[in-house]
């Protein structure tokens, strides 16, 4: 028997290639082999040095959309995915099997919205595993989404059929129907996530970067769920960019004091309108404190917003994108203004950074739950009547949660309970090994 060979595919999405790249350097380091799949699409914009490590083997296929194309539109992205790759993954596992008879690929991981390569692997008989990128409890929901329409909580479309908190178990959290992880989609992506659960379960496992502490009461829903997390490079080096990242902010960080830097990042994906843009830039000015800001450039490498004439940004450092992970674990930030998607909320965890949520969509309603009401590690910032968080907003919550004491201890308590998962013996580590002995 060769060693486990895992392949492993991503929805071509940052928030998902990264999780996927650190679970992969993490196998690898106990002897696995991996094969990590792209899209031809994001493989061109990964960084270079990430495809030099020798320990991963890359290979790509086209995900069937024009250059040109608007990848950022996830419907089209989806759908196209899934009419142009499943006919092509079985020839890509022979040529791969090919090349190393004795270590044949004998287990896929994929990440949601990529199921279909269960479907695959299940013909060919390769036993499969799914990586879900978001907490624990997204999956339950989205997993008990059958269950909320028979119970009459969602209709066969999705919407909630009244306003109402409701609890899957009696000790998760409450949720508010109106937060649901897929309460902006239309009906054809519903329908997706819908069958898409179906497809998970051919996933013998459904690895999930969390810890046992932070999500307790969601494990008890299906014996499938694992937690391994949380993933992280131990050198914070295992990361995918699809953007390069500016480093100076690192040495521009060095020079301020402890606790001192607001840092401001909504992810890879949000967007906002001019407006609220506007007053986020007049909002950081007003703070009066040194402020760290990702400004995402859209795919051609432009900023879409234009800064308000009467904005200073005189104690703020602007970048383009930035190596996160290193950031958040800097003497110097203070605390993390945060749109809440699960990987930003778990490298807060880690660096043990208060939080300031400004969720914008899917999952990172219930995350921001988590942050302010079950785990206590930061505040939520409210809209105004028209619905923008306003320049005064950001300064009060700022000062109220710099000044929040137990809010700091409740942070660097929760990072503790949350390291003791991935050192040796922990459960998170426990958790991969078994994983690794069921692959083996």
């Amino acid at each position: 028997m060769g060693i486990p060979h895992f392949l492993v595919i991503p929805y071509p999405i940052q928030g998902h290639v990264n999780p996927l790249m650190q679970l992969s350097h993490l196998l690898s380091k106990h002897g696995c082999k991996i094969t990590f799949l792209n899209t031809e699409y994001s493989h061109k914009k990964t960084n270079k040095n990430e495809q030099n490590q020798q320990t991963i083997n890359f290979v790509t296929l086209p995900d069937g959309l024009e250059p040109e194309d608007d990848r950022s539109d996830h419907k089209k992205a989806i759908f196209s995915i899934i009419r142009t790759m499943p006919s092509l993954l079985p020839k890509l596992i022979e040529d791969v099997n090919n090349l190393d008879v004795e270590n044949k690929i004998s287990c896929i991981v994929v990440t949601f919205n990529m199921g279909w390569a269960l479907e695959v692997g299940h013909k060919l008989g390769i036993k499969g595993v799914l990586l879900w990128t978001s907490s624990a409890i997204t999956l339950a929901y989205c997993y008990s989404i059958p269950k909320l329409i028979d119970d009459g909580i969602i209709d066969s479309v999705g919407i909630p059929t009244k306003e109402q908190e409701i609890q899957l178990s009696p000790n998760m959290p409450k949720i508010d129907t109106a937060n649901f992880p897929w309460r902006a989609h239309d009906q054809i992506l519903f329908d997706h996530i819908l069958q898409e659960t179906q497809t998970m379960k051919l996933g013998h496992w459904w690895l999930c970067n969390t810890t046992y502490n932070l999500e307790h009461a969601t494990f008890s829903i299906s014996p499938k769920f694992l937690p391994i997390g949380p993933l992280m490079s131990n050198d914070h080096s295992n990361k995918s960019s699809f953007w390069q990242e500016d480093t100076t902010c690192l040495d521009w960080l060095d020079q301020h004091p402890p606790q001192s830097v607001i840092y401001v990042s909504f992810g890879s994906l949000a967007v906002m309108d001019q407006n609220q843009f506007k007053e986020l830039a007049l909002g950081l000015d007003l703070l009066n404190k040194p402020f760290l800001w990702i400004v995402r450039p859209s795919n051609d490498n432009k900023v879409n917003y234009a800064y308000p004439e009467e904005f200073h940004g005189t104690k703020g450092k602007i970048v383009g994108w930035a190596p996160q992970e290193k950031i958040l674990n800097h003497p110097s930030i203070a605390c993390f203004i945060s749109h809440c998607g699960w990987n930003s909320t778990i490298e807060g965890l880690y660096g043990s950074v208060p939080f300031l949520c400004w969720p914008f969509a899917g999952d990172q309603f219930v995350n921001k739950s988590y942050i302010c009401d079950v785990w206590k590690v930061g505040l939520e910032l409210d809209k105004d009547e028209n619905g923008l968080i306003t320049k005064g907003e950001l300064r009060k919550k700022v000062d109220q949660l710099l000044g929040d004491e137990e809010i700091k201890e409740r942070s660097l308590k929760l990072k503790e309970l949350t390291l003791e998962n991935i050192v040796e013996g922990g459960q998170s580590s426990k958790n991969l090994q078994n994983f690794i002995n069921w692959a083996k």
